[in-house]
């Protein structure tokens, strides 16, 4: 502070102002390049870039060179010859190659003995020769295996064949046999059938009688070459459940069984041979083995009380029924039986009883009567069912 003439005068102090620098500038990044193109301008490794330079031109040059060809009448003529020939070369080599093979005699089945035959024993050779019979003195390459296969599977024997050609001049034929599961009553003769139903005749030639398995089946019968396919089928599988369910247990006794019946669906009925005799069962159509075990199990004690027994009905699940040989009469077991008043019966070609089935314990005596049936043409063709009743002695004849 100084005053001056009186006056006072106040030094303000001096404010220095300082500006605030200005925030500097922000600039967007330049956007980065997806790849370098630093490449693209740098030299080439030639010092002089002639190297460069002459490819980019024969590039160009050749470029320019087959799309002009291309673009004119004489160019697309010399490129279609170009084609034409290539493709009569490969189809004049073709021909050639073809002429060659069908025309060679090395490619000719010389006789039957080109034809080789595997996987026969029932079918004879000359019996399959018979198929090839005109392929021979024939070129091999024009024998139609498919149709030799065909007619090879229509032989009732083949299940499946194969035929293939051996080059240069051999066939060889592959046979699959059907398998026989049976015997066949065919007219006079007897033949074999398989699983399917198909009917196989017996060879008898010598030349594969070393080949045959022996055979031990029984007799099928209901079965005949007239009948349609699909039913000899249908019964097969009956007769091949039938006997499949004697043999699970592993005892085969599919073995016992003389014949088989396997007419009626409903009624499987087999001959069983006891002694000197063969017995018809009927089994019906299921529960096989428990039917043929409850026959077996009461077969000796009926043998003793009924001689003269011809079939046994196991269809009834708490009784059966017997049926005595043509002529035979019931057993009458005391003489109070034998006085008490007998039914009329008319023309009884065979007597048929009631048998109660042999339970787990100790059986009851089968309870006898004496039951009127049809007249029949061989015995015990159809049973009936039977009921319990009371005892009653047979009726002499009238």
């Amino acid at each position: 502070m100084s005053s001056k003439g009186g006056a006072t005068v106040l030094d303000a102090p001096q404010v220095s102002r300082v500006q605030k620098a200005a925030a500097p500038r922000r600039f967007a990044g330049a956007p980065s390049l997806r790849r370098d193109l630093a490449e693209d301008f740098e030299a080439p490794d030639d010092a002089d870039g002639e190297g460069y330079v002459s490819k980019r031109s024969r590039s160009a040059m050749r470029l320019r060179l087959g799309s002009g060809l291309l673009r004119t009448n004489a160019g697309r003529g010399i490129a279609a010859g170009a084609v034409v020939a290539a493709l009569a070369a490969v189809a004049g080599a073709i021909f050639g190659v073809r002429h060659y093979l069908l025309h060679n005699e090395r490619f000719v089945i010389q006789n039957s003995a080109s034809v080789q035959i595997i996987g026969n024993s029932h079918l004879t050779r000359p019996q399959l020769l018979s198929i090839f019979g005109e392929d021979v003195d024939r070129n091999i390459l024009t024998v139609s295996l498919a149709d030799r296969r065909a007619e090879l599977e229509r032989l009732p024997w083949v299940e499946h064949a194969t035929v293939m050609r051996l080059l240069p001049d051999k066939l060889r034929v592959s046979i699959v046999e059907r398998t026989p599961v049976a015997f066949v009553r065919q007219g006079g003769h007897i033949g074999l059938v398989d699983k399917t139903g198909v009917l196989l005749d017996m060879s008898v030639d010598d030349d594969t009688a070393a080949q045959r398995p022996h055979y031990s089946f029984p007799v099928v019968t209901g079965l005949s070459g007239d009948d349609p396919e699909s039913t000899r089928s249908a019964r097969m599988r009956l007769f091949t459940s039938f006997t499949a369910d004697l043999d699970s247990e592993g005892k085969k006794l599919s073995d016992k069984l003389s014949e088989v019946d396997v007419s009626n669906p409903e009624d499987v009925k087999a001959l069983i041979p006891e002694g000197s005799v063969d017995i018809l069962v009927h089994f019906g159509d299921h529960d096989f083995l428990d039917r043929y075990k409850k026959f077996e199990e009461n077969l000796p004690k009926w043998r003793v009380d009924y001689p003269k027994l011809a079939s046994a009905d196991m269809r009834y699940e708490r009784q059966v029924v017997l049926e005595m040989q043509r002529g035979a009469e019931v057993p009458v077991k005391s003489a109070d039986d034998a006085a008490a008043p007998a039914p009329k019966a008319a023309e009884k070609p065979a007597a048929k009883t009631v048998a109660a089935a042999k339970a787990k314990s100790v059986a009851k005596k089968p309870v006898a009567k004496a039951v009127a049936a049809k007249p029949q043409a061989k015995p015990a063709a159809h049973l009936q069912t039977a009921f319990d009743v009371k005892k009653h002695p047979q009726a002499g004849p009238q």
